[in-house]
């Protein structure tokens, strides 16, 4: 896969000259992750051009890392990762704590893009911890990077959020204004939602329970109750 190679046998470095062409770890995570179509990996890896991406795909089904599926009743194409890549797991595990450890804050949430945010957070959703019926959220970033600076999650119990860029024209039960590396924060245990709020950094309005269960239906990612190294 790799156009060069470091020409000495190391088993860890001949691990980098299948997995170090830039994306490709990225990849195998949403893949990871669930997202087993092209454009749902292309929403989570909005940096990524589509050219790009389809070549790094062809690239790991070439070295049997993935397997291609295609559904042509239903006119779709799906990627799963084979049990060659599956033996990652525990190793991007380890790599994700040892980030979590070890990376400044700073550098940590410095990534700007609210639309590769939103569509990360939209899966992580639990509507049974929401209230009755629909909920609508309104998120609104001042400083996105990206195309849009305000998304809404609709969610219902018993389905999976949808994520809009247009307004929904329905009644919104919150709204949630603060800057992109805030929520990014919350979201990965390195800030304060309590905190964010007292300091006027992160802006919550509407239905009082959305509010008070807030990291219930949008619960922290997984590593980050992942203990952090202290600088010196």
């Amino acid at each position: 896969m790799a156009t060069k190679t470091y020409g000495i046998y190391c088993p860890t470095s001949k691990a980098c000259e299948v997995l170090e062409p830039r994306w490709t770890i990225p990849i195998l995570c949403e893949l990871w992750d669930s997202n087993t179509r092209f454009n749902e990996i292309r929403r989570a890896l909005p940096a990524l051009s589509p050219g790009l991406l389809s070549k790094r795909l062809k690239e790991l089904e070439a070295n049997g890392m993935i397997e291609r599926v295609e559904n042509r009743a239903q006119g779709t194409v799906d990627y799963f990762r084979t049990q060659k890549a599956i033996e990652l797991e525990p190793i991007f595990d380890e790599l994700a704590r040892w980030a979590q450890r070890h990376v400044d804050a700073e550098i940590a949430l410095s990534d700007q893009d609210a639309g590769m945010l939103m569509w990360k957070l939209r899966r992580r959703i639990i509507p049974e911890e929401m209230i009755e019926g629909r909920n609508v959220i309104r998120f609104h970033f001042p400083d996105a990077t990206s195309k849009h600076n305000t998304y809404w999650i609709v969610a219902k119990r018993g389905a999976e959020a949808d994520l809009c860029v247009h307004d929904p024209k329905l009644e919104t039960d919150l709204y949630v204004e603060c800057r992109v590396g805030v929520l990014t924060g919350i979201y990965l245990g390195r800030r304060s939602l309590a905190r964010e709020i007292d300091d006027g950094a992160m802006f919550l309005s509407g239905d009082t329970r959305l509010i008070r269960n807030f990291t219930k239906w949008l619960p922290h990612n997984v590593y980050a109750e992942t203990e952090r190294i202290a600088t010196v």
